[in-house]
């Protein structure tokens, strides 16, 4: 069994199974289902968008300037796209804004690489607000009219830092986490820290409050977020014309709607939110195979966009952009078009092959209600994406950007080994030394050992550095670490890594954690002094090739144009 929908009264949700939506189309408005082998070229099949307000006719330049501004949008299965139109100020004001981060704890945004590139990481929700007619009739559920919105999709775009690869990670609704303490900055309302499904953070405040969930719980710095609901799932499928998607059987499922023949069937407006939305059709009937479905529907969509066949049309071109303004909401660090085109321009430079779209590694929780962060593997893959290792695997050969900078709840600096360090640098006076020190052993599932932080900080402080304390800053670490921000600190991090028996690869640069900074992790849960066991045969996790994957995660490449959902036996006809 899957675990059970967290709905309030009988409540839909975008992407999620529940109650039929009232009033929506029949089941098979425009379905256009052709044999698998006899794929229609990308792009036909779907009618030319209208009904936008009435503008000039783009010229070839902002017609190009709007394709690749489209896709940078359209990369959501929230069907956004389009940030085109730059020289329209009116757009500007379409566009709904928010706070990017509410908690207590913001990360310090990724520390650029030797080549002064930066990996850029943009979280993409799917709301199912029903503050509206439309969103109620799209949703059902006209008892959750008015009820803060729940993020039923969640999706975290990291876009590596050469531009040479993307990695879209899922987070099932259902996984149970702990919520951050959040301040709502509309009416200061605070909300207390508490465990609950992730879904639920959206509504402490807003969409800060899951960016700040996402932080905590992956250690993974969000510079970015990006949001729509029901009603602009339905408006972006249908100014798009359609998104090819296939099916492995015929399909009903009787909660969304959704009716398909096997093959492949182009979607849009309300049976591509029917897509989005079936649970109990694909697979097992989990949240898990949505996720997948909802993968699909994104890699084939960007693949329509890319190849410029979905927006040869200036008046689809004008009513994908207006569209998308108006059903956008984004933080302020996106708040006019520009900004979009400039992000958009970034996603471009990814080629397709090197997209890589796949869930969090999870496990039923006891009982199967909810669904818990597989113990490490889901670490393993956090540690990939804040490290700007691609999910596809295909960074197998190239060295690693330095060992993983933090875990949850901890900045994001990017701790790096230094190779023209000399390791016979004299050690400096250790009362002239101040050393934070941190309790890292906790991780995904379970809680850090009680009082780490304090006994190794006694320990220094017992061996001469009488300005070490220890901070009770939650954070989360498999190997311990200790870091410093300026290359002339070099020399008392190594005093206090020969105090603690520290190995030297465990001394690294990062200029975003201030001062000397000593993180001790799982790999250390007792004892004053570090438990070094590794010898050639049996590498610590510093020494392994970390750039592979778990070889369960289901990633599905952006190339993939064979991809079919597996349709749940129980929901064939």
């Amino acid at each position: 069994m899957g675990p059970k929908e967290h709905d309030s009264g009988t409540g839909v949700r975008p992407h999620v199974g529940g109650d039929p939506a009232h009033g929506g189309r029949g089941p098979d408005h425009d379905r256009e289902t052709v044999p698998r082998q006899r794929r229609p070229e990308p792009g036909r099949g779907g009618g030319d968008g209208h009904g936008g307000r009435a503008r000039t006719r783009p010229a070839p330049l902002a017609r190009r300037v709007l394709r690749w501004s489209a896709i940078v949008l359209c990369v959501l299965i929230l069907g956004t796209a389009g940030a085109g139109y730059l020289w329209y100020d009116s757009l500007n004001s379409d566009l709904r804004k928010a706070a990017l981060h509410l908690g207590d704890d913001k990360l310090d945004p990724v520390e650029p690489n030797a080549a002064g590139q930066t990996p850029l990481n943009i979280l993409l929700l799917g709301s199912d607000s029903r503050n509206s007619d439309e969103n109620v009739r799209l949703g059902g559920a006209r008892a959750d009219r008015g009820r803060p919105p729940l993020a039923d999709v969640q999706m975290l775009l990291h876009l590596s830092a050469d531009r040479g690869d993307m990695s879209v990670l899922s987070i099932p609704r259902d996984t149970r986490v702990t919520i951050p303490r959040c301040t709502d900055p509309e009416d200061g309302t605070v909300y207390q820290e508490r465990v609950d499904r992730i879904n639920a953070s959206l509504q402490n405040g807003g969409p800060g409050c899951t960016v700040a969930t996402w932080e905590r719980l992956t250690g993974i710095p969000v510079d970015h977020f990006m949001m729509i609901d029901f009603t602009g799932v339905v408006s972006m499928a249908d100014a798009v014309g359609g998104v090819p998607v296939c099916v492995d059987a015929n399909v009903y499922d009787r909660r969304s709607g959704l009716r398909l023949e096997q093959g492949e069937t182009t979607v849009r407006g309300e049976r591509a939110l029917q897509w989005l939305r079936t649970r109990y059709g694909f697979e097992d009937g989990s949240d898990i195979g949505r996720a997948r479905a909802q993968h699909m529907y994104m890699s084939s969509m960007v693949r329509q966009l890319k190849s410029g066949t979905k927006l040869s049309n200036p008046n689809r071109l004008r009513r994908l952009a207006e569209e998308a303004t108006s059903a956008l909401t984004v933080d302020h660090g996106l708040d006019r078009v520009e900004k979009l085109f400039d992000l958009a321009n970034e996603l471009k430079k990814v080629p397709s092959e090197r997209i890589t779209m796949a869930t969090m590694p999870w496990v039923y929780s006891p009982g199967g209600s909810y669904v818990l962060p597989k113990e490490g593997e889901a670490e393993q893959v956090f540690s990939m994406l804040r490290r700007d290792v691609a999910l596809d695997g295909e960074d197998d050969g190239k060295p690693a950007q330095a060992a993983d900078p933090t875990g949850p709840e901890s900045p994001s600096a990017s701790p790096s080994k230094e190779p023209t360090a000399d390791p016979t640098e004299p050690a400096v006076d250790p009362s002239s030394v101040a050393v934070r020190v941190f309790n890292g052993t906790g991780g995904v599932g379970h809680a850090p050992v009680s009082g780490r932080a304090t006994a190794v900080a006694g320990e220094l402080r017992s061996a001469g550095f009488t300005q070490t304390v220890a901070d009770a800053t939650p954070r989360s670490r498999q190997d311990t670490v200790l870091t410093y921000a300026e290359p002339g600190q070099r020399a008392a991090a190594l005093t206090v890594a020969r105090a603690l028996g520290l190995p030297e690869d465990a001394v690294r640069h990062a200029a975003a954690d201030p001062g000397l900074a000593l993180t001790v992790g799982a790999d250390w849960p007792e004892g004053a002094t570090y438990p070094d066991t590794r010898d050639p045969a049996n590498p610590s996790p510093r020494q392994e090739d970390d750039n592979r994957p778990p070889p369960e995660l289901d990633g599905l490449n952006g190339m993939d144009r064979d991809a079919c959902m597996h349709v749940n036996p129980v929901a064939t006809w």
